[in-house]
């Protein structure tokens, strides 16, 4: 009975089957179509995600629904997908076998955009393979067609990889067109990766041309583009690329920082690529069973038991390792995105470091060379004034020369302004320690300005601590700028009003004593707003104050930063309308030593030394510099000669008997530090000056190389150079007469 009943089911199928097959639906092969897309889909959200060989799994699959339903355009296009795939995984040889059952396929179909979509592919392929000519004719070919058809992004994408084949052959010229073809084409169309990698490869190419700078700032820019979290492999090669220019420039940080992240990068695209793929090959195959006896239907129920329980615990195992790999997977995903961001920020935070170290650079020397373009003249407008001051002017000429001399001044305290907040800010301020009676240094300044407080109807008082020493070791010069900055702010701020100037000592600990000085008015007062900015550069009350008042706003910035130099503090107490009192704490060391000669014994002793028959060679360019300087030498009893250049400064050194050569540094032909070092060849012991108006600690080093026995700033003080002079013919008339 029951052979009769399976003979009629298998006879019912046939007859279905035969029913079946003489009307297959459109439906049917539409469905198996969709099939195709899905799974082509499904590859690529696989490829985006890294996962290969799950997408090769799923292409695969694809392909044999494409090969039943035998429809040539999507093998052909699953075959160009596989080409890829395998390119990706270096696995050329795969990728040949693929890309050329598609190009086979397109080409019969009369399909030209995919045919030169495979071409392109397989030109990928070559390139991989170092076979350049090839892939240039590859490129060369499918280009044509993408032009046609106005395929942009691929347009793109040619370009750039022309340019790294002709890079790789050596034919500059030609890359670099190819790549800023592509960098145009990019922008053009927002294509931002292949931007960034063109810029990166087109600094390779300015590498190789030994345009090193031009080709930091090519890579640079090329990283600067990828705003992804996606890394490249243009990305890792331009990190390697930007460590060996830095190295090349010797910026070796830069070079280190660089060489790091293309290492991390290198590493974390290794570990996610081999994460990947090798873990998603790990898959169960399905078990096989077999019955050697197919008569034998029992089965043993504890093997079944045991064999259950078996299967359960693999699945739950299967499921586990599952999770913990996606759990893996994530976390990657984020640390990647996460370093990459980090890197990215310290590369632009690295950026603008350099940016805000050239700036700080530039203005330096803009500030120096403005600073020495202004002292030269500014020697002549002061000298000149003060020679006029000195013989018997007019009685009507008196006022306008003193206006002119405060103008002078005025000029210069701005000048020196801001050459001490450029060397403050360049921290090439250093301390010069000497012995100095504080208590008459503060007498001295407030004596100084004393003039200008009676002007504004002001009276000064001084308070010295009696228990306070008078004789320090220090920088009585910065305490002098100190003194003269903040007792000046409180005259200019003050009218018919009073100011203190109070000195204390807080604590003292062996031989330190730390030092308490008060500056207080009753003056107009600071606002609270404004108290928070008074020691920044250029910072004033109010534009009306500035107006009313005048002053450049850089007298307490300096005064901030010398005293941080004299590691100290600073502070204040304001109330609009009542006064200002600033506090100055620093550490004095205590001495007993003397004080050395003040500047003023200077001239009185230098008017005791017969000078008679004392030459002096000066060599000054400037004409009038020339003449004021001869007559100040004339009035202190010296024979002068002058001479314009280098040149002859060296031959009169060589040929008459100078006591000593003040020697200007700018000049016409060689300069005065060449000129210095051709009489330092033949004559060790002359006293040579320099006079210059360059900033001095910017040209000490250099200075002291060519041979200076001692540097004279202009435009100098008559005091300064007595003292100068002094030390020099002093020595000489000591030396004579232990001679004799």
């Amino acid at each position: 009975m029951s052979q009769i009943r399976y003979r009629i089911f298998v006879i019912l199928v046939f007859v279905f089957s035969q029913l079946n097959s003489q009307s297959t639906t459109e439906g049917d092969l539409e469905l198996l179509k969709n099939n195709i897309k899905v799974k082509t889909n499904n590859a690529d959200l696989d490829l985006n995600r890294g996962d290969y060989h799950n997408g090769i799994i799923q292409l695969k699959s694809a392909l044999e629904i494409a090969n039943t339903i035998e429809s040539k355009s999507d093998i052909g296009i699953i075959n160009t997908k596989l080409a890829n795939l395998f390119l990706k995984l270096k696995e050329l040889d795969s990728a040949e076998v693929y890309i050329s059952r598609a190009i086979v396929i397109h080409s019969n179909l009369d399909d030209d955009i995919n045919l030169a979509v495979s071409r392109y592919t397989n030109g990928l392929i070559y390139l991989e393979k170092k076979q350049y000519i090839q892939a240039i004719d590859l490129f060369t070919n499918s280009n044509i067609v993408f032009e046609e058809n106005e395929l942009n992004e691929y347009i793109s994408k040619v370009a750039l990889n022309q340019g790294i084949a002709h890079l790789n052959i050596n034919d500059y010229s030609k890359a670099s067109s190819y790549l800023d073809k592509a960098i145009l084409m990019s922008k053009r169309f927002n294509l931002p990766l292949i931007e960034s990698a063109a810029h990166i490869y087109n600094g390779k190419v300015s590498s190789e041309l030994g345009k090193t700078n031009q080709a930091i700032a090519q890579i640079n820019e090329g990283l600067g583009l990828n705003n992804t979290t996606k890394i490249s492999k243009s990305d890792i090669e331009g990190y390697k690329l930007l460590s060996n220019l830095y190295a090349k420039n010797k910026e070796y940080k830069l070079a280190y920082e660089n060489s790091i992240t293309y290492q991390t990068l290198k590493d974390s695209i290794n570990l996610t690529t081999q994460y990947k793929t090798e873990s998603s090959l790990i898959i169960p195959e399905p078990i096989k069973t077999t019955s050697e006896d197919n008569n034998s239907t029992s089965i043993d129920e504890e093997n079944y038991s045991f064999g259950q329980l078996t299967t359960i615990l693999s699945v739950a195992l299967i499921t586990i390792l599952s999770l913990l790999t996606l759990s893996l997977y994530k976390n990657n995903n984020i640390r990647l995105k996460t370093n990459n961001m980090l890197f990215k920020k310290n590369k632009e935070l690295l950026t603008e470091k350099e940016k805000a170290e050239i700036a700080a650079k530039t203005k330096s020397n803009f500030l120096s060379t403005v600073t020495h373009e202004l002292r030269t003249p500014l020697y002549a407008v002061t000298g000149l004034t003060n020679m006029l001051l000195e013989e018997n002017p007019k009685p009507d000429q008196i006022p306008h020369l003193k206006s002119l001399k405060f103008s002078g001044d005025y000029l210069l305290t701005f000048i020196n302004d801001i050459l001490q907040i450029n060397k403050i800010e360049a921290n090439k301020v250093e301390l010069d320690p000497e012995i100095f009676n504080l208590k008459h240094k503060v007498e001295n300044v407030v004596a100084a300005l004393n003039n200008s407080a009676m002007d504004n109807n002001i009276i000064m008082h001084t308070n010295y601590d009696k228990a306070l020493p008078e004789t320090f070791l220090g920088d009585q010069l910065k305490l002098s700028q100190i003194l003269i900055n903040l007792i000046g702010n409180s005259i200019k701020f003050t009218k018919d009003g009073d100011i203190w100037i109070n000195v204390t000592k807080t604590k003292q600990v062996g031989e330190i004593i730390d030092l308490k000085i008060e500056v207080k008015d009753n003056g107009i007062g600071i606002t609270k707003e404004k108290q928070e900015s008074m020691f920044e550069s250029f910072s004033q009350g109010s534009v009306q104050i500035n107006r009313k008042y005048g002053g450049t706003g850089l007298g307490l910035s300096i005064v901030k930063g010398l005293v941080d130099i004299l590691k100290g503090k600073i502070y204040l107490k304001s109330e609009l309308g009542k006064g200002t009192s600033f506090f100055i704490e620093i550490p004095l060391q205590e001495t007993a030593k003397k004080v050395q000669v003040e500047s003023n014994q200077y001239q009185k002793d230098f008017n005791e030394l017969d000078v008679k028959g004392v030459n002096i060679l000066v060599v000054e360019d400037n004409k009038i510099n020339q003449m004021i300087t001869k007559k100040i030498l004339t009035k202190m009893g010296l024979n002068c000669e002058l001479v314009d250049n280098g040149e002859d400064a060296v031959k009169l050194v060589k040929e008459n008997d100078y006591k000593i050569v003040l020697m200007d540094i700018h000049m016409p032909g060689i300069s005065g530090i060449e000129a210095t070092k051709q009489i330092r060849a033949f004559n060790k012991s002359q006293v040579i000056f320099a006079l210059t108006a360059v900033t001095i600690e910017d040209k000490m080093q250099e200075f002291e190389e060519a041979g200076f026995n001692d540097l004279i700033s202009k435009p100098f003080k008559q005091e300064d150079l007595v003292k100068k002079l002094y030390s020099v013919l002093a020595e000489n008339k000591e030396k004579d007469t232990t001679t004799v």
